[in-house]
């Protein structure tokens, strides 16, 4: 999105603003009406070759494949909000979007004009429109507040003009540094131009920027490629193309712009770091939303004060705002002159949210929260923090306080979503079929299990866990179609089609692993299949959710995450074979071995 600061920061040295096209200036109601009836005509199929003269065949499927259409961008200039709503009233769009700071366009704005960034507030805000398949779109609202009578009035006039920041945004779906690069080099090969771009550490999204070619068949002559995630590799390569502007200034001028480019950089390094120091601050507040269960007071379409949150939570007003101000500027909420509004975002806080997060942030605020504090300890060690604080590993420490031990039963459910197309795994599907047997092997309460069942109706279980968790399985599965068997791994049970670890491996070091993987292999008929569900580590350093859980597991656990190649030892040793590894949501994957 466009409130994504660049990285590096570039700083050209300002200079006056380039002059508008000449011809009638359409208004700020015109423009936001226009760009939505756009937002909803289009689709990245269509939409693509007019932007890439050219653009058609492979190359065209191979982009419309991996882009979709977001956002189409505009900026207006309002007298005050209520003029603001007034326009997107007329504009047909929804007004109970809430608005945050754009902090990257207020200060491009200042160095186009040469004025203080302070003297403009710019805010961003992105109402909602139906796509021509039903899917939602965005348009990207960049608002700056212009008086009447203002000196900012020949700003608007001018911006509205030339519209520098009108662009179009296209989504990249399943993004990774192989898709990213060929996906920007298929843009350059049909005359897109690399134009900057950056990482948003709040958003954790990674955006590229293009100028488009000149005989492309939109109004619009910049497009953005975004991508959820931090790809600071494929950032790396696409600023390196970016081209430069050169300067006919003397020597020192260039001189004092580059050790001003310098200074800006160490800025920016010095602002991420302290973002990342702060993290726990992060972590602790999302605990405190939902311990207060501030999220199931929240709405999404109606904005609630302050005042009235507080009473309904028991909370003081003045440190709720402060709590709150700092969830909005992580995106858990939108504020506007009325109070805030629930994100999409903070709605998985909801305690009855499908797939609510909430038991997870209290555990990760919580529990395991105290233990990191001992992190120290683990470096130094080797040791497990979780063991050192508490004298005993965490599932005995659970399993002597109920509350905690159903509060971590409710966090491993929390993230059911990452087995959803588990159901439609070729080994579950083969064993649904025939009518055959899933053995959950340390599967909890049942969640992942449940889910399987419900898929496949002819599919039966069974479930292997700690007696005084099967007790709570038995509320959530069907004894005419499970069979429970209280044990350890020791008791696998015999005679299954598919046995299922789900996030049991990454407890243990690779001696209990190799163990509990003979066990499986044990009870195996020759023609069953074992999935192990879990994060894997990438073998090319790349970001990935694996690589903090690793840190976790180690510091709390004492197991670990594992590359791909890692398992395959592993599983070797138990005289199994790893068959094929496929993607799962939330980071997960399921890998799939065989009897050797």
């Amino acid at each position: 999105m466009t409130t994504i600061a660049q990285y590096p920061p570039t700083l050209p040295s300002p200079s006056p603003a380039p002059a508008p096209p000449p011809g009638p200036v359409p208004t700020d109601e015109a423009r936001l009406r226009a760009a939505a009836e756009f937002v909803r005509e289009q689709d990245a199929a269509t939409l693509l070759p007019r932007l890439l003269p050219g653009l058609t065949g492979p190359d065209l499927r191979a982009l419309a494949g991996r882009c979709r259409f977001a956002h189409a961008a505009v900026s207006v200039f309002p007298a005050d909000r209520q003029a603001l709503r007034a326009a997107l009233t007329a504009a047909g769009l929804p007004t109970g979007t809430g608005t945050q700071p754009s902090v990257v366009v207020r200060d491009r704005l200042a160095r186009r004009h040469q004025l203080d960034p302070a003297e403009l507030d710019v805010r961003i805000l992105r109402p909602t429109v139906t796509g021509p398949d039903g899917s939602p779109r965005m348009v990207e609202v960049f608002a700056l507040t212009v008086p009447p009578g203002s000196a900012l009035t020949a700003v608007a006039d001018h911006e509205r003009a030339a519209q520098h920041e009108a662009h179009l945004a296209f989504e990249v779906t399943r993004p990774d540094p192989l898709a990213l690069r060929g996906l920007t080099t298929l843009l350059t090969q049909h005359g897109a131009t690399p134009d900057g771009g950056g990482h948003n550490p709040h958003e954790n999204g990674t955006v590229l920027y293009f100028t488009l070619p000149p005989a492309t068949g939109t109004e619009y002559r910049r497009i953005e490629l975004y991508a959820p995630g931090d790809h600071r590799q494929a950032l790396a390569a696409h600023l390196s193309a970016t081209p430069t502007e050169t300067s006919d200034a003397s020597d020192a001028s260039d001189s004092s712009d580059a050790d001003d480019a310098s200074e800006a950089s160490d800025a920016s390094s010095a602002e991420t770091l302290l973002r990342l120091m702060t993290g726990a601050w992060t972590t602790q507040a999302l605990a405190v939303f939902a311990r207060l269960r501030l999220a199931d007071v929240l709405a999404t379409d109606t904005a609630t004060g302050t005042e009235a949150l507080a009473r309904s939570v028991g909370a003081d007003p003045v440190a709720l705002a402060t709590l709150l101000r700092y969830l909005t500027m992580h995106g858990v909420l939108t504020q506007d002159a009325d109070g805030h509004r629930l994100t999409p975002l903070g709605a998985l806080l909801r305690s009855e949210a499908t797939g609510s997060l909430r038991p997870l942030a209290l555990m990760y605020g919580g529990p395991f929260y105290q233990s990191f504090a001992h992190l120290t300890h683990t470096v130094r060690t080797g040791e497990t923090a979780f063991d050192h604080l508490h004298g005993e590993n965490h599932f005995e420490h659970f399993a002597r306080d109920p509350q905690l031990a159903e509060l971590f039963d409710r966090s491993m459910a929390a993230s059911a979503r990452m087995f959803e197309p588990l159901a439609a795994h070729p080994a579950i599907t083969a064993a649904a079929s025939a009518g055959g047997t899933v053995v959950d092997v340390a599967g909890g309460t049942g969640e992942l299990l449940a889910g399987l069942l419900e898929a496949h109706p002819r599919l039966r279980g069974a479930l292997l866990e700690r007696p005084h968790v099967i007790d709570a399985a038995r509320r959530r599965l069907d004894p005419a179609r499970v069979a429970f068997h209280g044990g350890d791994f020791a008791d696998v049970p015999p005679g299954g089609d598919v046995y299922v670890l789900s996030r049991i491996l990454h407890d243990w070091d690779d001696d209990r692993c190799r163990e509990i993987l003979r066990h499986c292999a044990r009870a195996m008929p020759t023609d069953a299949s074992l999935l192990i569900v879990e994060r894997v580590l990438p073998t090319d350093g790349s970001p990935s959710l694996a690589t903090a859980w690793d840190l976790h597991m180690m510091c709390n656990v004492g197991g670990r995450e594992r590359t791909a190649p890692h398992y395959a030892t592993l599983l070797t040793t138990a005289g199994l074979t790893l068959t094929g590894l496929s993607p799962l949501p939330l980071g997960g994957s399921v890998l799939h071995a065989r009897k050797s």
